[in-house]
């Protein structure tokens, strides 16, 4: 298809949806396949959590193609948030959910993009993951009512058996992770028990299900001090944050082409523009810093939040099993 030139907000309203549609995805032509660009014009996406994670995703996203979305998240801007997340000062005080869908809507204003500002809720994860074909979770884990929140939404996918990318950002790192519960039959690869989130302490469980072999040094040296402060707030840097926009796109796009992803795409960009030097440096920091940061951890902590999938839910059967014993031995 010929597409017309285009250079005034005027002529771009003017166009029909598939002439607009065909100009805005011009330059994907030749890397995107024509029959991959119709799919991604017609999948459904769930964006749930629009902040440092999944507000990276948004724009992205809709340069790309989708047109078709459900963005959730109860949280609104503030100042501080402006160090990573797509917003301005015009936009504090506003709810995340529906900044992104404005953005979205003047990248292409024929897009469907539904906003929840209510977040992700036990009264509508059902409903919000049923209207998706793919989920982007970047809701946030850092208070318990966001972890909640996350641990319901891959309840839910992995019980409707659809496919989802998530991400975590530490210090210079982006750990991009996709879960295709269309064949993955445990949320976050069986590392959580039921009622791990009721039972254990916020970071115990955020450690359980965050990818703890990509942490970097600067990260586990920053947590050491900090988890010793009350309201503790996690500090997030722009370079690992709008990264998981690229990787987050190319991950949907080829979940859409029906292909299969690795478990974690992970890039630190401090890392990788070290020298050769630095880099051996800062791997054997990251071992040391993880040792010296599990040190000042109580065992149990450490436990909960560290042990090998495997031996945790081992551990937690013998203690089952060791409390059951003593109740019967009480009631004999």
């Amino acid at each position: 298809m010929n597409t017309p030139d285009v250079d005034s907000p005027q002529q771009a309203r003017q166009l029909d949806e598939d002439t607009f549609y065909a100009c805005l995805t011009q330059r994907n032509r030749g890397l995107v396949p024509t029959d991959l660009q119709a799919k991604i014009r017609r999948t459904r996406l769930l964006v749930a959590g629009c902040g440092s994670i999944g507000g990276a995703t948004v724009q992205p996203l809709g340069r790309m193609g989708y047109e078709h979305f459900v963005l959730a998240d109860v949280g609104t801007y503030e100042l501080n948030n402006l160090n990573r997340q797509n917003a301005t000062v015009d936009d504090l005080g506003r709810n995340k959910a529906e900044v992104g869908a404005r953005a979205l809507r003047g990248i292409n204003p024929n897009v469907d993009a539904e906003v929840v500002p209510e977040g992700v809720t036990k009264a509508n994860a059902e409903q919000l993951v049923g209207q998706a074909d793919i989920i982007i979770d970047g809701v946030d884990v850092t208070t318990p009512t966001g972890l909640a929140a996350k641990v319901r939404l891959h309840q839910e996918a992995c019980r409707q058996r659809k496919p989802l990318v998530t991400g975590w950002d530490m210090a210079g790192m982006l750990a991009a992770q996709a879960f295709d519960y269309r064949d993955v039959r445990q949320i976050f690869d069986g590392e959580l028990m039921p009622g791990d989130e009721e039972r254990l302490s916020t970071w115990e469980v955020i450690f359980r299900i965050a990818p703890r072999g990509h942490i970097p040094a600067e990260m586990y040296r920053e947590l050491r001090s900090g988890l010793r402060l009350p309201d503790y707030s996690v500090p997030q840097l722009t370079e690992a944050a709008t990264q998981f926009g690229s990787l987050a796109v190319h991950m949907v796009n080829v979940l859409v082409a029906g292909r299969k992803l690795p478990r974690t795409v992970a890039v630190d960009v401090h890392h990788i523009s070290m020298n050769r030097g630095r880099r051996l440096v800062d791997d054997l920091a990251r071992q040391v810093e993880r040792v010296r940061f599990l040190a000042q951890l109580p065992v149990g902590h450490v436990f909960n939040g560290f042990a090998p999938g495997p031996v945790y839910r081992a551990g937690y059967q013998l203690i089952g099993a060791a409390i059951s014993t003593l109740r019967e031995g009480k009631t004999a």
